[in-house]
């Protein structure tokens, strides 16, 4: 007999046990598999959603980076560089479409309930301002060329709407933070500054009329009132942004500052 005949037959195996799986990694139920199977397509929706903002909320990026290139061009009289503006507003209009095109499927996939359908309907507000902000950008850019290679430049005049440019780009930056953090206080924060904003649009159309009677350099001016009220609608767009803040925190949508105040409010 050879020794592998001599070996004792193994084992019989135990007979697997009906019903419910006890073991650590041997399933989780038919009530637990139902509970994870309902689980996740809500956790892949809320995924979805959080991608979509994160893609939207860059869209403010771009603007600042519009809003940048485009007070340079205004400083320094760069026709070439406001061109460039004017051309990469098509990345803005982009990203629009693409939020705007992401939500529509994620709403055919699955309805948004409670919260979420709060942040749905405030990300297409704020697509819509943010594609509104890069269209100012893309105006003060078609103005710089009219005014002239060498305009007669009013030096007060022009730091005055830097310092709006530079006031409106914090409002980009700021309510893009309000909103990421869900910080209602610091979205109601922004209406400070967007009074400094309209202050100075009004102290800039009154350094309009007091140019003189030269004719280029009033030309030029008017211009610049018109640069001046784009920066304004920039600071008001922002604004718009942080009462979505406001309303995908409370569910409330509530106004930060009332239009009907006459112009010489503060």
């Amino acid at each position: 007999m050879s020794p592998e005949s001599s070996a004792d037959p193994p084992a019989p195996r135990a007979p697997r046990p009906r019903g419910r799986s006890t073991g650590a990694a041997g399933g989780i139920g038919a009530a637990g598999a139902l509970a994870a199977a309902r689980r996740t397509p809500r956790q892949h929706f809320q995924q979805q959603l959080l991608e979509l903002e994160s893609r939207a909320l860059g869209g403010l990026d771009l603007v600042v980076e519009q809003l940048d290139r485009v007070l340079e061009a205004l400083e320094h009289q760069d026709v070439e560089l406001a061109q460039m503006v004017i051309a990469d507003d098509d990345r803005v209009d982009g990203r629009y479409l693409e939020i705007h095109q992401g939500i529509l499927s994620l709403l055919a996939l699955q309805a948004p309930v409670a919260g979420d359908l709060r942040v749905v309907a405030a990300l297409l507000h704020v697509m819509k301002n943010i594609e509104r902000m890069g269209d100012q950008c893309v105006n003060i850019a078609k103005l710089i060329p009219l005014s002239g290679h060498e305009p007669p430049v009013r030096r007060t005049l022009l730091e005055a709407l830097l310092k709006m440019g530079a006031l409106a780009r914090s409002e980009v930056t700021q309510c893009k933070a309000a909103f990421a953090a869900r910080d209602v206080g610091l979205a109601e924060d922004l209406v400070r500054q967007d009074r400094a904003i309209n202050r100075l649009n009004r102290d800039i159309f009154r350094m309009a009329l007091d140019v003189g009677d030269d004719l280029d350099t009033r030309e030029w001016t008017m211009y610049m009132i018109l640069v001046a009220r784009a920066l304004e609608r920039i600071g008001d767009n922002a604004v718009d942004v942080g009462e979505q803040v406001a309303f995908v925190v409370t569910g409330l949508f509530r106004e930060f500052s009332d239009s009907s105040h006459p112009l010489g409010a503060s």
